[in-house]
C-alpha cells in the first residue's frame, strides 16, 4: 500500500490550458499512469485534507460540477482509503514541518503514513525526502 498525494490527481487529471514544459507532460504522463492503476484496483490511501486540496483545484480550474463528480468517484472506489485527521494529527506535523522544512499538509501525510505502516507515497513533490519517506513517482 502506498499513499497518494494530491498532486497526483491534479497531474492526471486536469488538462492544460496552454502548453506546457516537457517537465510537467512527463509527470502528467506519469501520474495518469498511476491513476490508470488505481482505478484498476491497486490500493492507496489518502486523507480527507489532501483530497479537500484535490477538490480546490479542481473547482478553481474546472467548476464545482467537475469536482463534485471526480471526488464522489474517488470516494466510491474500493482501492482508496481515506483517512480521517485529528487536530493531535496536525500538531505532529506542525512539530514535523519545522524540523524538515516541508509543508503542513506535506508532515501531514508523513504522520498519517506512520501510523498506517505505509513507507512509499505518489508524489511529485520531492521534499517527502526531507522527511524519510521513499518517493515513488512511476
Amino acid at each position: 500500500m502506498r499513499f497518494i498525494d494530491a498532486n497526483v490527481f491534479i497531474y492526471a487529471i486536469l488538462k492544460p490550458k496552454a502548453a506546457l514544459p516537457d517537465t510537467v507532460l512527463r509527470k502528467k504522463a506519469a501520474a495518469k499512469d498511476i491513476f490508470l492503476r488505481v482505478n484498476a484496483g491497486e490500493p492507496v490511501t489518502t486523507t480527507t485534507v489532501h483530497l479537500s486540496e484535490v477538490a480546490n483545484v479542481l473547482e478553481d480550474a474546472a467548476g464545482v460540477a467537475f469536482a463534485t463528480d471526480l471526488l464522489s468517484a474517488i470516494l466510491l472506489k474500493p482501492a482508496i482509503t481515506v483517512e480521517s485527521v485529528s487536530a493531535d494529527d496536525y500538531r505532529e506535523s506542525i512539530h514535523l514541518a519545522r524540523n524538515h522544512a516541508i509543508s503542513i499538509n506535506d508532515a501531514l501525510a508523513v504522520v498519517v503514513m506512520e501510523r498506517e505502516g505505509i513507507s512509499e507515497i505518489y508524489t511529485f513533490d520531492r521534499h517527502f525526502r526531507e522527511a524519510r519517506v521513499k518517493v515513488v513517482q512511476e
